[in-house]
């Protein structure tokens, strides 16, 4: 099956700090028909304001990774990491039996726009853990980059606790062709620029997604300059 869920059909929440597009139940937004995909239980597309942030709260049995697009965001957490966070670089926080942790835009006139993405973990309990890897020669260098995985025979930057899912980010500019994982559930999600899938007739700008169940590898091939794709594929 082949879903096309476009950009403004997303949860959205809105505040003096915030700009949030979900793309599952969340929050306050609920939806019994749409909760995740797969294992992908959470896509926050955000936008904070300068000097703003989510304060310290708390999380348990999660596997958190986050991807920033545009700006800079600093991570603190209740196990003493602090990160600070650019485009091209990835973050894994496994929450396991429970941590605390801020996220604050530390620019005082710059938003920061990042995608925050939840997996369920195949193992409960672990010890709450914080990784992050600077993967930007790896996406220079061209071509789908394995983010994060907890697939034991795939190469990725940062491991997850969750051996059934793995995620990609790819760069393409304009004609740029790639291929979209075959993976029993596959999420691709338009960070920036546009492109054409097969089976879909139209094209998937900035916030739209696609959600394949089963259907095996799609071509895919940009339409502009300055696209970014993140895709998971999981069970």
């Amino acid at each position: 099956m082949i879903d096309l869920r476009p950009a403004a059909s997303r949860f959205h929440t809105r505040t003096d700090w915030l700009d949030s597009w979900h793309s599952f139940s969340f929050g306050e937004h609920v939806d019994p028909s749409n909760v995740g995909h797969g294992l992908l239980l959470v896509s926050n597309d955000d936008v904070v304001a300068p000097g703003t942030g989510f304060g310290a709260h708390p999380h348990r049995d999660m596997e958190i990774v986050t991807w920033v697009l545009s700006g800079t965001l600093e991570h603190r957490d209740s196990e003493g990491n602090v990160g600070v966070l650019v485009p091209g670089l990835a973050q894994r926080m496994s929450a396991g039996t429970g941590i605390r942790h801020s996220e604050m835009n530390p620019d005082p006139d710059v938003p920061v726009r990042l995608v925050q993405m939840w997996v369920r973990p195949d193992t409960l309990g672990v010890a709450p853990g914080y990784e992050q890897v600077d993967v930007t020669d790896r996406l220079d260098a061209g071509g789908p980059v394995v983010v994060a995985s907890g697939d034991p025979t795939v190469d990725s930057a940062i491991r997850i606790h969750q051996r059934d899912a793995t995620m990609w980010v790819v760069r393409l500019g304009a004609g740029d062709p790639f291929d979209l994982p075959s993976a029993p559930h596959v999420h691709a999600f338009v960070a920036t620029g546009a492109l054409s899938v097969e089976g879909i007739d139209r094209e998937l700008g900035r916030g739209d997604a696609v959600r394949l169940s089963g259907e095996g590898s799609l071509g895919a091939r940009a339409s502009s300059d300055g696209t970014e794709l993140i895709v998971w594929g999981t069970a």
